[in-house]
């Protein structure tokens, strides 16, 4: 035991609680009380980012493994870790209720000083959407994020954050995960009795799902099917533009979404309990980073109104434009278009029966 460990030392506090220096304080401006809100809760943001970001990189380091084992403890400490950077994440949204106890005019008195810095400029957030798989085409006005210099990112950021979208990020490798997963290979099928024999889809389970997708839709849905056509075989529909195909699908391929749609449909099968929990969860973070940038853009339409940004973005319309756009895990949270009532779902042969049971012989 070291005795001499001290409870400021170890966190260091020294360093965190003399790194507030509001600019309005300085000689020579008018202080701004607020000033001193704004920087530590944006200090807190960015140290919430970096255990965000710590988190992520475990869940990195498990999937990037050549082969999983989902009876061992890795994909339940993924989960664990990726349940977490979910309360991260309610908290953060939380913490912009008390950004909100400052008025506009409190804002103003010190936000020309902060020009040309932004909240945009925060290299950590930037790298934590990538590290999900927020690609750059995908981005609301891409040209923003090109930006070095005065607005824009310094040298040294801007490499981070290109070095880091040119490596698998974490939706890549959850596309390789479902992928890879092993149960509809001919030996689990061998005794299925197919409800629909037909050979519209390349698999008896696929062209039966099909077959009862297709019937419980309503008169208003039956374009629906063309969809999951396309989804999950690639089928492209006539007359149907770009635009709508990346709607339907856009990160994740077909293989992996029918792999996904399986784990959704018997995820009570102990098997797929994990899996089908971390695909919840990442759809749960994607939805509370929207609401982040939703509390975001409330906040700074309540601010500045429709002024430019202080890092010269469009401000409020930026924020807006990233809003509608930057969901990562669509594809996945998508999928709940093509379930059927669980009554109605097909009965799986024992053989598969025995593995998703963990009963393996």
């Amino acid at each position: 035991m070291n005795s001499s460990m001290y409870y400021s030392d170890y966190l260091q506090l020294n360093k965190i609680l003399g790194s507030q220096e509001p600019v309005s304080f300085k000689e020579g401006n008018e202080p701004a009380h607020d000033e001193m809100l704004f920087i530590i809760i944006h200090q807190s943001y960015e140290l919430w980012f970096k255990q965000i970001l710590f988190e992520l990189g475990y869940v990195l380091k498990i999937f990037n493994k050549e082969k999983i084992n989902d009876n061992s403890e890795d994909l339940n400490l993924v989960l664990h870790r990726l349940r977490r950077t979910m309360r991260i994440f309610e908290l953060l949204n939380q913490q912009v209720s008390i950004l909100d106890t400052m008025t506009p005019l409190d804002f103003l008195e010190f936000r020309n000083l902060l020009i040309p810095s932004s909240g945009f400029q925060s290299t950590q957030f930037r790298l934590i959407e990538a590290t999900l798989g927020l690609q750059m085409d995908n981005r609301h006005q891409q040209a923003y994020y090109k930006r070095t210099g005065e607005g824009g990112f310094n040298q040294n950021d801007y490499a981070a954050i290109n070095e880091k979208e040119a490596v698998q990020n974490l939706s890549h490798l959850i596309n390789n995960w479902l992928e890879r997963m092993p149960f509809f290979e001919e030996q689990f099928w061998q005794h299925y009795a197919p409800q629909y024999p037909d050979n519209n889809c390349p698999h008896i389970f696929w062209n039966d799902y099909r077959q009862i997708y297709k019937n419980s839709l309503t008169e208003r849905e039956v374009n629906k099917v063309a969809d999951f056509d396309y989804v999950f075989f690639n089928k492209i529909p006539e007359g149907i533009t770009p635009e709508s195909l990346i709607n339907l699908r856009s990160s994740f391929s077909a293989d992996a979404l029918r792999a996904a749609l399986f784990i959704m449909l018997y995820r009570d099968f102990p098997v797929f309990q994990t899996s089908y929990q971390i695909l919840d969860a990442l759809i749960e973070i994607d939805h509370l980073m929207s609401n982040w940038r939703h509390k975001h853009l409330i906040m700074v339409r309540r601010m500045i109104g429709m002024r430019v940004g202080t890092g010269n973005t469009s401000g409020s319309g930026y924020l807006e434009g990233a809003l509608s756009k930057h969901y990562v895990y669509r594809d996945i949270a998508g999928l709940s278009t093509f379930l059927i009532e669980r009554r109605n779902l097909p009965k799986l042969p024992d053989e598969l029966i025995k593995h998703l049971s963990f009963n393996v012989d």
